[in-house]
């Protein structure tokens, strides 16, 4: 038998080396494309605002004073916590206090007229009785017992007319103390102090009849906080008072507070009929959260119409037109169409057509990803182009 020369051998033994590095590390290892697994997890169905929702205070008071006068006190300023019933703001109230007290000595007088008018009447009426017993006997003319039965009248009714003026001096007190009550603003509820825009020594300006007078403090209850926005007409079916719900407001970036729908208008706003709303309103679960919230305040809200936990679930962007997702396997690109249920912006419960742990890619910026493209998957804490 004829020996194979050496030579020939290392030759082929070279052929077949750059073959299997050709074929493993020079070998094309095609895309790189993002991916992401199918997983188990929680998957909502989410109702959001159109525009821009704002937070507001159910309770909130703009307060100024029924009369005008000079600014003596503001015991609160901006940023003060009250309790209901504190005062906030007090006028001069030298002149109403005089009032007061001439009052209250008017119904002294009033009452020491009635006293002695009543004594005085009480008196007529026994000197009535006695003239009537001496009548009867014969002692006492009749014209004599008729000017004791008109003076006992007359008595009486002076003191039912000073009885009457003594309750007219009363009310006088209750008037004159109600008049000092106006030179006073006190919390009709508890809250905070939002804004205070007068100062001790400043007068506040009487304004024409039935034109009230500027407000000189802002009160709001942080307790009352809640958040007014606008979804879309088509979504107002689909939202009901109670749903849970998640709010984001824009001084809080990052920050998701749960909540509930409180309430949804029962009419759609059509001032822009391009684009008709219907108003909900949403509260904080815990009233404690929303403390620093400020009224005006731009915010957004979630309403979760749905919620399905433990559902095998893929990132929504994985989703093509007509339930298509692309599947990396073995580096290879395979399309597939899966059956969808629940989803939102971000994930997409799978029904069917995929399995727990699969690849899909979730990014398709470019026309070579394909079915049947070579590819692998994004190493991770990489960006892609």
């Amino acid at each position: 038998m004829r020996q194979v020369p050496r030579w020939a051998v290392l030759l082929l033994a070279v052929g077949i080396g750059a073959v299997i590095l050709k074929l493993t590390v020079f070998r094309d290892p095609g895309l790189e494309v993002k991916v992401a697994r199918a997983e188990l997890g929680p998957v909502e169905e989410i109702v959001t605002n159109t525009r821009a929702g704002t937070v507001k205070a159910h309770r909130r008071a703009k307060l100024s004073p029924q009369q005008g006068g000079l600014v003596v006190a503001l015991p609160h300023r901006k940023g003060s916590r009250v309790a209901a019933g504190d005062l906030l703001l007090q006028l001069d109230d030298s002149v109403p206090r005089a009032q007061v007290g001439l009052a209250a000595e008017q119904v002294r007088t009033a009452e020491a007229r009635a006293r002695e008018a009543c004594l005085a009447a009480a008196l007529a009426e026994k000197d009535l009785a006695r003239g009537q017993a001496l009548a009867r006997d014969g002692i006492l003319s009749p014209q004599a017992l008729d000017a004791l039965q008109s003076a006992r009248d007359r008595a009486a009714a002076m003191c039912q007319a000073l009885g009457a003026a003594l309750a007219e001096a009363r009310a006088q007190v209750r008037l004159a103390r109600a008049q000092l009550e106006l030179t006073r603003i006190r919390a009709p509820f508890a809250g905070i102090v939002a804004e205070c825009s007068g100062e001790v020594g400043e007068w506040i300006t009487p304004s024409p009849p039935g034109i009230p007078i500027p407000a000189v403090l802002d009160l709001l209850d942080p307790d009352s906080l809640y958040v007014s926005a606008p979804i879309d007409e088509v979504d107002s079916q689909r939202v009901k008072a109670g749903m849970p719900v998640r709010i984001a407001v824009d001084s809080r970036p990052g920050e998701r507070l749960a909540g509930r729908l409180d309430r949804v208008a029962p009419y759609v706003l059509d001032l822009q009929e391009q684009n008709r709303t219907v108003e909900i309103e949403v509260v904080p679960s815990d009233p404690w959260s929303a403390q620093g919230f400020l009224p005006g305040t731009s915010s957004d809200v979630e309403v979760i119409t749905d919620r399905r936990d433990g559902v095998l679930r893929i990132p929504t962007a994985a989703l093509a037109e007509g339930g298509k997702v692309l599947v990396l396997e073995r580096r290879r690109l395979v399309e597939r169409t899966v059956r969808t249920g629940l989803r939102n912006w971000q994930f997409t419960e799978v029904l069917s057509g995929l399995a727990p742990g699969e690849r899909v890619v979730t990014v398709r910026d470019s026309p070579a990803i394909r079915p049947g493209a070579r590819a692998h998957a994004q190493a991770r804490g990489r960006e892609g182009p």
